[in-house]
């Protein structure tokens, strides 16, 4: 078996972590912050079908959910009491269109959905109204999502890395890679690491993963081998504690255009679910502001306009915070999950944008099985560096 380096300890690469120890690999986690401190979590835990048109991503999508359902299981059964519940909640989603334009195009793609095996039930207003009752009137079309769900992200990642420790995993926080170990032919033999507390040291490894989320681009850069991802901004708000009265995750038919869409200016749409705490998160944005952070007062009015438009009694909720951050963004908006032909050693499991907490598990088990040269669950080809959708991005960062 194989010692390996997993840079990042965000979901992905708790994920991956896990799946390779428990695979009876050698598995160091190295992150220069905590678990979960950059994309996992800011984001909402959600574990999507109804955004993701047939193809690749949508294969994947569908691979992870089925082993979420049995990852909530796995873990409970083995973290026990003690540690949180990751509050797995396969509450599914509800998909409006509150337009007469907007009807038609919601309908068609829950038809080429369905053809791809996709739960996507046409409902009528009465039947969306019944399924949240405090929807808004205008609704011109509905589709339900049944198998849709959503994880407390941060817990989720933690016990995922927990989970992999149980089975030999290390987690090294605090730790940045600065540079790439080489052997003789010039693959990648390890990383170099630097700490606050522990100045450099050298750390040998058969193979490197990069699971750095929007920071994968740099990481790969130190280690030989960029990646063209790109940090995609987003913002979410917070409702303070209220009675439940969204059920399901519920956007509006522009939300799947925004997140299929190229553009680096502003975009926003109206995505509202409730949390196992009460509060009710609203979303979303995209944006690509570099890593600038800055808080920006026109998002939040919009995205709470647009929610209000959907559930007209958020016009009296009060907004308790909000926060912000960095999707990993590809230009052709598929994951790279695999080893990177350009530097031996190094492998790739990075630009899952605002989807990585869901296709999480099933990227872990596509990365496990090439390392292991055994069958991938789904075809991995589409996932690969070499890709045709990524030559022209890697030629212009190789430049």
């Amino acid at each position: 078996m194989s010692r390996i380096a997993v840079i990042g300890a965000g979901v992905i690469g708790a994920a991956t972590a896990r799946e390779l120890a428990r695979a009876g690999h050698d598995v160091t986690v190295l992150d220069r912050a905590a678990p979960a401190a950059g994309t996992s979590g800011r984001g909402e835990g959600n574990i999507l079908l109804s955004d993701k048109a047939p193809g690749a991503e949508l294969e994947l999508a569908q691979l992870s959910r089925r082993r979420w359902s049995a990852l909530a299981h796995e873990l409970r059964e083995e973290l026990g009491d003690r540690f949180p519940a990751i509050e797995f909640e396969p509450k599914g989603g509800l998909v409006v269109s509150t337009t007469d334009a907007g009807a038609a195009p919601l309908l068609d793609f829950a038809r080429v959905q369905r053809e791809a095996g996709v739960h996507a039930q046409v409902v009528t207003a009465a039947e969306a109204h019944a399924l949240e009752p405090h929807l808004t009137a205008a609704v011109t079309a509905a589709v339900h999502y049944p198998d849709d769900a959503q994880v407390q992200p941060v817990i989720a990642t933690e016990a995922l890395l927990a989970s992999a420790r149980r089975a030999g995993a290390r987690v090294e926080t605090g730790v940045e890679v600065v540079g790439a170990l080489r052997d003789s032919g010039g693959a990648i033999a390890g990383v170099a690491v630097r700490s606050a507390v522990g100045g450099e040291r050298r750390l040998p490894a058969d193979l490197v993963v990069n699971a750095a989320g929007p920071w994968a681009a740099e990481t790969g850069r130190v280690l030989g081998a960029s990646v063209p991802v790109r940090p995609r901004r987003g913002m979410v708000l917070v409702t303070t504690r209220m009675p439940h009265r969204v059920r399901h995750k519920v956007y509006d038919a522009d939300y799947v255009g925004a997140v299929g869409s190229s553009s680096a200016d502003l975009q926003t749409s109206s995505v509202v679910e409730s949390t196992a705490s009460g509060t009710v998160l609203i979303g979303s944005s995209r944006e690509q502001v570099g890593f600038r952070d800055e808080f920006r007062a026109a998002i939040v009015g919009e995205l709470a306009r647009k929610a209000i438009l959907l559930f007209p009694f958020l016009a009296g909720a009060s907004v308790m915070r909000s926060y912000s951050g960095f999707r990993p963004y590809l230009p052709d908006h598929l994951p790279v999950i695999g080893e990177d032909p350009r530097c031996p050693g190094l492998w790739h499991a990075v630009g899952h944008e605002g989807a990585g907490i869901g296709l999480a598990p099933g990227t872990a088990a596509i990365l496990s099985a090439l390392i292991a040269g055994t069958a991938t669950p789904i075809d991995a080809a589409p996932f690969a560096v070499a890709r045709p959708g990524l030559a022209p991005y890697l030629a212009e960062d190789a430049r």
